[in-house]
């Protein structure tokens, strides 16, 4: 029997969570990765406890990382890496730190890189595919948001450049959520209802989309049902890109 292994990062925020369980409820064999300690109730197979942003700064962490997920695999191939670890430091551009600029750009996409450069044998021997969790800052943005946005555009392109270079041996697809009901967002609208039913009504589709929905788009985009899709950048967004704000 085919083993079918995923690689989730960022496995213990509200997206994370939801693509661990989902794609366990699907019969993958998953191997998660956070920087905090693995949560008793994430129903992973294996669970690597790692630092992105060390990870990219240091090439020995570089190394644990991998052997650590070389391990776990067993000398199988890799279905699929989902790129959904993630860091937002908010900040006008004066204000901004260099070190939350070069945070946000290690985690958000130096990171996504270096683990497709270095998994790509075992990605290559079971015709697997990249996931890459983007966002709708990638196209649209708002204040404050400089770092984060930049990020998350680089890696819409990285999605698009690396499916072109690899010529179709891996697949490489992103997906760019717009509002998502995680634990973050909603601690960010504590007691401010009006606020977050503001934010609802901006989509068209009148609600905050679920970690459910991103977790399934990624299971769909890993199954071999979904070949010919590749270097695209998928909305998930309740059409709030397609609205224009204009006075009426």
């Amino acid at each position: 029997m085919k083993i079918l292994n995923v690689v989730i990062t960022g496995a213990t925020g509200g997206i994370g969570q939801s693509l661990v369980a989902t794609f366990i409820e699907a019969g993958f064999h998953v191997i998660a990765t956070d920087i905090a300690a693995q949560p008793a109730d994430l129903p992973c197979n294996h669970y690597i406890q790692a630092d992105l942003n060390r990870v990219v700064e240091d090439q020995a962490a570089m190394q644990d990382l991998i052997a650590s997920i070389r391990a776990a695999l067993k000398g199988q191939g890799l279905t699929a890496i989902i790129n959904n670890a993630a860091v937002q430091h908010l900040g006008a551009t004066e204000d901004l730190q260099r070190s939350h600029w070069q945070q946000t750009l290690s985690v958000n996409l130096t990171a996504p890189f270096l683990l497709t450069q270095a998994l790509l044998p075992e990605l290559e021997a079971a015709q697997g595919c990249v996931i890459n969790i983007g966002s709708i800052h990638a196209r649209l943005t708002k204040r404050r948001f400089v770092a984060y946005a930049t990020s998350k555009a680089a890696l819409a392109g990285l999605t698009r450049a690396l499916a072109v270079d690899l010529g179709g041996r891996v697949r490489v697809n992103a997906i760019e959520p717009a509002a998502i009901e995680t634990p973050m967002l909603k601690a960010g609208f504590a007691n401010k209802p009006e606020l977050y039913q503001q934010l609802a009504d901006c989509h068209p589709q009148g609600r905050i989309g679920q970690p459910e929905e991103v977790a399934q788009l990624a299971l769909a985009l890993a199954g071999p049902q979904m070949r010919f899709i590749n270097g695209s950048t998928i909305g998930l967004d309740g059409g709030i890109s397609a609205r224009l704000f204009d006075p009426d």
